[in-house]
């Protein structure tokens, strides 16, 4: 708190008190460490455009559900094209994704087609929303 509020030039009291107002109103929702990758054994990242079977509401709900329940699923967005879904997944190695791929997603019923890319490097990792100044 004291290295935001000397970032952000307002007292600690203030300072603390605005972020209090921030997470009551839920525009902080929580709170993370962001750890390095590699560092913690993931040495590999690809992204999964998944297509469902149909749009059925059971199939969306069944996908959405055993995604949920995968934690080397980092994220998970619906989106708008040719597939329905475009995930992120970490993983130790490509041994270590196959296995994820061939025993769980392949798993899915509500699965019709994946397609995936593997991330050779990272130019810029998300690091927070940028707000315009007229938002702060």
């Amino acid at each position: 708190m004291a290295r935001l509020s000397e970032t952000i030039g307002l007292s600690l009291s203030a300072c603390h008190r605005r972020v209090k107002i921030l997470e009551s109103e839920g525009k902080i929702t929580h709170y993370a460490a962001r750890l390095n990758r590699r560092s913690v054994g993931l040495e590999i990242q690809v992204f999964i455009e998944a297509k469902l079977t149909s749009q059925r509401k059971h199939d969306i709900e069944a996908f959405e559900t055993a995604i949920a329940e995968m934690p080397e699923v980092l994220e998970c967005h619906l989106i708008s094209g040719e597939f329905d879904y475009l995930l992120r997944v970490a993983a130790r190695d490509t041994e270590g994704y196959e296995k994820l791929y061939r025993e769980r997603l392949t798993l899915i019923p509500s699965v019709a087609q994946m397609k995936t890319l593997l991330c050779l490097s990272t130019v810029k990792e998300f690091r927070g929303f940028h707000l315009p100044d007229t938002l702060a």
